[in-house]
């Protein structure tokens, strides 16, 4: 007869919910055109500035984080502009996507799955086939655990007074050291289910005044997505429109608890998981997918030779109740990812290396019991002695 089985999650998005967050939102009853409410959006607001570390304007959308990634096209394009896309996975390729729907001219850098951008391909295009009025890229890209050197494509951008760098943050945020004013990046997108510990729902973007005069000229049609517009409410404290108030709630409390727990600790916490899991799969025998820059956010592994990674995920989540992350379009059954982001902790990672290695072991894959979670105890020890 089986015993408990209790499900966790190490899936990128969504992640597991922060308890104190989850609270807050039983005995929300705001309505969102009261005084109390437009209070808490005015906290909120000021500490999603602190989570996204800007001084620039952020919004907020009831929405998933694509929802803010097609604002961030509306409202900075006119029909027929030209804008250069990174692509190295699936979520690059969403960039390529929503500039095919609203009739833009997208030039593409490409990397393969698994690699990161050529910032100086970028940079070529950028000389040789502008201008360009976006370039579209991600922080970190999630499907294949790469993160993409954004410093320096805002570095490139910075000089060109006419074009916007517009980063998915999505998993980048919480994850890694973002600097979006220091480093040039103009808009910056955000979501509610990665590291800020809540459900999904929520999605945000940062501004910059750079991108504020860019956006003034623009023609692509918008309504609900209009960043001049809910900039303009929210300095009041309001939506325009009614937004999902119990998870404005939530992230009030998510937020006040990044702040207490200081954003460089939680940056901390996910790059120590990521380097000891790392560590984990490798002494498991274990490829990693992710080439020459791997994410904070999520770790690839590739499945065993001959070895579908859906049985991986299957087995986990049947015997010990984890859910991971198959690998997505062409990667599906070549890997698996485990997430760093959000409300994690070093025991939770040993649990799930621990597990990994019994699924392996009744796999076929010859795997030494408690190899990997002995790497990952030497990387912790290493950052904590």
């Amino acid at each position: 007869m089986p015993g408990i089985i209790k499900e966790r999650l190490f899936t990128p998005g969504p992640t597991p919910l922060l308890l104190e967050a989850q609270v807050q939102t039983l005995t929300a009853t705001l309505h969102h055109r009261t005084e109390a409410f437009r209070q808490l959006m005015r906290e909120s607001l000021d500490n999603l500035k602190y989570f996204f570390n800007t001084q620039n304007d952020v919004l907020i959308f009831t929405s998933s984080g694509t929802g803010a990634m097609e604002g961030a096209v509306t409202n900075l394009l006119s029909p027929g502009e030209r804008v250069l896309v990174g692509t190295a996975g699936k979520f690059g390729e969403r960039w390529l996507d929503l500039a095919r729907v609203y009739g833009l001219e997208a030039v593409k850098v490409e990397a393969s799955y698994g690699n990161t951008l050529n910032i100086e391909e970028m940079k070529r295009k950028l000389e040789s086939e502008g201008p360009f009025r976006a370039v579209f890229v991600q922080a970190t890209e999630t499907s294949t655990g790469v993160s993409h050197d954004v410093k320096a494509l805002g570095a490139l951008v910075r000089e060109l007074p006419d074009t916007c760098l517009v980063v998915d943050g999505i998993t980048g945020l919480g994850t890694t050291e973002l600097l979006p004013d220091e480093w040039g990046l103009d808009v910056v997108i955000g979501g509610s289910q990665k590291a800020l510990m809540i459900p999904p729902g929520l999605a945000f973007a940062s501004v910059s005044e750079k991108a504020w005069k860019l956006m003034a000229k623009s023609r692509l049609p918008r309504y609900y997505f209009d960043f001049s517009k809910e900039r303009k409410n929210l300095a009041k404290g309001e939506a325009s429109y009614t937004p999902a108030t119990t998870l404005v709630v939530s992230l009030h409390g998510a937020l006040r608890y990044i702040r207490q727990l200081g954003r460089e600790n939680l940056i901390s916490n996910a790059a120590l998981l990521a380097e000891a899991t790392r560590a984990a799969a490798q002494a498991q025998g274990l490829g990693l997918f992710a080439k020459g820059s791997p994410a904070n956010a999520v770790t690839a592994i590739c499945a065993p030779e001959g070895m579908d990674s859906g049985a991986i995920v299957k087995e986990m989540r049947v015997r010990f109740g984890a859910i991971i992350a198959n690998g997505q379009g062409t990667m599906k059954g070549h890997i698996f990812r485990l997430a760093h982001l959000g409300y994690y902790d070093v025991a939770d990672l040993f649990a799930v290396i621990a597990a990994l290695e019994v699924v392996l072991k009744k796999l076929g894959h010859r795997v030494e019991l408690g190899s990997g979670v002995r790497a990952a105890q030497e990387v912790y020890l290493q950052h904590h002695s």
